[in-house]
């Protein structure tokens, strides 16, 4: 039986460009982007799950607002069932804490990174409503 996971990740936005980030290499998907974020943890509400988790990866603090979108995933070893949340940054600046690279893209230049695949409906959605 495989693995169910559920997972939060965060769309953060200024000045029409989105923060992604590059897992590290020696991770599950290691190299690809994604939007920042992680597992909720037993009693967290997905909005304190991703509340705490871009304080760990990303050294700052954020109120996670409205979600965008769900996302369930099927891969070899897990099932990912992803929560997409809009987040605005209340105080610090992005930093990689636990990504090998991070970005500011617009929705049109994610298109050349290598995403991870459960986050590929996020990008199509995205790119839509800049249209």
């Amino acid at each position: 039986m495989k693995q169910r996971l559920q997972v939060v990740a965060a769309l953060l936005e200024q000045n029409g460009k989105f923060l992604i980030c590059q897992r590290p290499n020696h991770k599950a998907q290691g190299g690809l982007w994604e939007f920042a974020g992680g597992k909720i943890e037993s009693g967290e509400t997905p909005q304190q799950a991703l509340e705490r988790e871009c304080r760990e990866e990303l050294a700052v603090e954020i109120r996670a607002g409205e979600l965008f979108m769900e996302v369930q995933h099927e891969y070899d070893d897990r099932i990912v069932h992803l929560a997409v949340l809009w987040v605005v940054l209340q105080s610090g600046e992005p930093t990689a804490l636990e990504h090998q690279a991070m970005a500011w893209v617009t929705p049109q230049q994610m298109q050349e990174y290598d995403f991870c695949p459960a986050d590929l409906p996020i990008l199509e959605r995205l790119c839509k409503q800049e249209k």
